[in-house]
Order: structure tokens, then C-alpha cells, then sequence
């Protein structure tokens, strides 16, 4: 992380000569005040000028990455990670041998770890992309199996004309059920229930 440190007569003209070398704006950097201006003998006898230091966050995706590695060494693992930044997410996919646990029942533990992830650093990098985790391409595969289940399931409730219930899943999951059928004529789909027990539940269209 790339820091400055400078002084000036008030904290503020400090902090603006910090950001100019750095070439920064305040939602950029992390700022820490080391000393606070102070005046002298007569307001002008042994004055003393402010003093910052100021650093460069990190971005989301260097942020993330560094965080995930050091919570999955710790764990006992070494995987390599592809990333990707796209339409206001950074997608990091974990690629290694032996990674089930870390996928957890139907998605579980992943889930979690992407939360942490998320959580580790909302606070001290740089932009808003949310971080989207994936283990061996997991997702992709469990977006294709909900696709076709929502289908099948959808072809269910035509030809019966009876509401079907998913089992309970998390809100990205649902938002797949949600997309492959919004544009069926003939069922329509919502949400229902409590997190962490909130399912879909596909409808006959009146």
C-alpha cells in the first residue's frame, strides 16, 4: 500500500498536498492525522504544523485476493485464483485439488466464505464492486442444474396446474429460479418465508 506522509499549516492543506502526489481523491486513501497543528509564543514562537500520513487503498480485487489467501492458507490450502471485474463485481473463481470442503452442502460454506470476504473489505478499499466467490466453477454448474429444475418443475405446475415449492435457497440462488422463468406465459414465480428457510414457489399464471 503506497503512503505519503506530509505536514502542513492546517490538517486539511496536509492531507490536499498528500492526495495531489499521490494523484488520489479522499474516497482513495486512509488518512491519519500523526499531529494536529499547534500554535506557539504569541501565535507565532515555536508554531507547529500539522502532520499526516496517507495511504492508497487497496482495490476490491487486490483486497479480496490477499484476504482469501490468507484465510485459506491458514486453512491449510494453496489454490491459485482467477479474477475478473464486470459490471460492478469482481469475480474470483478458487481453482485447486481437493476444495469440496470448502464448498460445503449445496454451497453453504462457500456462501459464508463469501460473506467474510465481502465484509473483510467494505471498509478499506477502494470502490463498491461486490465480491462474487466461486470454488472449481461450482456456480456455473449449480446455476445450470437450477435451470433445469425451474424448467421442469415449470412444465409441473402447466401441466397440473398446481403451485410447486424449491427447497429452501440462498437470494442469488432464487434469482436464478426468478430469471429462467420470468418471461413463461404461464407460471410466475416468488419469493416466500425467513432466511435462511425463504424458497421460491412457481405459480399457475391467472
Amino acid at each position: 500500500m503506497r503512503s505519503l506522509e506530509k505536514r502542513g499549516k492546517t490538517v486539511e492543506e496536509a492531507v490536499a498536498a498528500a492526495l495531489e502526489e499521490l494523484g488520489a481523491n479522499e474516497d482513495e486513501a486512509q488518512i491519519e492525522v500523526l499531529e494536529e497543528p499547534a500554535k506557539g509564543l504569541f501565535g507565532i514562537l515555536g508554531s507547529k504544523d500539522a502532520r499526516v500520513r496517507v495511504s492508497l487503498k487497496e482495490s476490491r480485487e487486490d483486497a479480496a485476493k490477499r484476504f482469501l489467501s490468507q484465510v485459506l492458507e491458514t486453512m491449510g490450502y494453496a489454490p491459485a485464483m482467477e479474477t475478473a471485474v464486470e459490471d460492478g463485481y469482481v469475480f474470483i473463481n478458487v481453482l485447486g485439488d481437493d476444495l469440496g470442503a470448502l464448498i460445503g452442502h449445496r454451497g453453504q460454506t462457500l456462501s459464508a466464505l463469501q460473506y467474510l470476504v465481502n465484509l473483510a473489505v467494505s471498509r478499506s478499499t477502494a470502490g463498491d464492486e461486490r465480491i462474487v466467490l466461486d470454488i472449481e466453477g461450482y456456480r456455473k454448474r449449480r446455476e445450470r442444474t437450477l435451470q433445469a429444475l425451474a424448467q421442469r418443475l415449470a412444465e409441473r405446475v402447466r401441466r397440473t396446474g398446481h403451485s410447486v415449492a424449491l427447497e429452501p435457497m440462498t437470494a442469488q440462488e432464487r434469482r436464478v429460479v426468478h430469471t429462467t422463468l420470468q418471461d413463461d406465459p404461464q407460471v410466475v414465480t416468488k419469493s416466500e418465508g425467513e432466511d435462511p428457510f425463504r424458497k421460491v414457489i412457481i405459480y399457475p399464471k391467472k
